[in-house]
């Protein structure tokens, strides 16, 4: 399978755990480990990466054992500090704008954002891993709204106008040209154009390269 990729799934709730790895194994992705705890989930990872065996993604939940409060968070923090190459998709049950922003500050590659009712939409959930195994962005269209929403640089925002805004929040979920143009029913170039606006007046150069689309995203959270 072209896009199968290497998972560890970091879970405290065995019947989650067990259902995202039989979710995954059966679109014939290879679930390599399955753990219960962010020090578990530490460990386990390191270990994989110094057989060179290192997984595509992690999919962890934001709260896990022992007091369910951040450990899932700040170990997906350290794990794209310590593994750059990993991608980490974190599932949260509502959207948790601090952890979110925490997450995404620093590099702009293989990292995703979930809320865990989106994990039912198995298409978008599979799509949303491969993406970020890749070294793609996955966030949640709730995590995108609120993280835009309530941003202090509004004044950079209301540069934009409602068609661009609209296309900017499917980017920010991860979502190609075309992808985009699929969902508002208008052609690619007219995305492109919409794409470009949005990188001019948010200031975003063409050195940045393809990470622009997620920088556009970024630059409201650094305030």
């Amino acid at each position: 399978m072209e896009d199968r990729v290497r998972v560890v799934i970091a879970e405290d709730s065995v019947l989650l755990r067990e259902g995202l790895t039989r979710l995954l194994t059966d679109r014939g992705h290879d679930v390599v480990a399955g753990v219960g705890d962010a020090e578990a989930l530490i460990k386990t990872v390191a270990e994989l990466a110094a057989e060179g065996a290192p997984p595509d993604v992690v999919v962890a939940d934001v709260r896990m054992p022992p007091t369910h409060t951040d450990e899932g968070i700040r170990a997906a923090v350290r794990l794209r500090r310590d593994h750059p190459g990993i991608g980490v998709l974190v599932l949260s049950q509502y959207v948790e704008e601090q952890y979110a922003t925490e997450l995404l500050a620093g590099s702009s590659t293989g990292v995703g954002y979930l809320l865990k009712d989106r994990v039912a939409e198995v298409r978008e959930f599979l799509d949303a891993v491969v993406r970020v195994a890749r070294g793609g962005t996955a966030l949640d269209p709730e995590v995108v709204a609120q993280l835009l929403g309530r941003s202090r640089k509004q004044d950079v925002l209301a540069g934009l106008t409602p068609r661009e805004r609209e296309v900017l929040g499917l980017m920010a979920e991860g979502r190609t040209n075309s992808a985009v143009a699929k969902q508002l029913v208008v052609s690619d170039g007219a995305v492109e154009k919409h794409v470009g606006n949005i990188f001019m007046k948010l200031g975003l150069s063409p050195s940045d390269g393809d990470h622009r689309r997620v920088l556009a995203v970024l630059t409201y959270l650094k305030s």
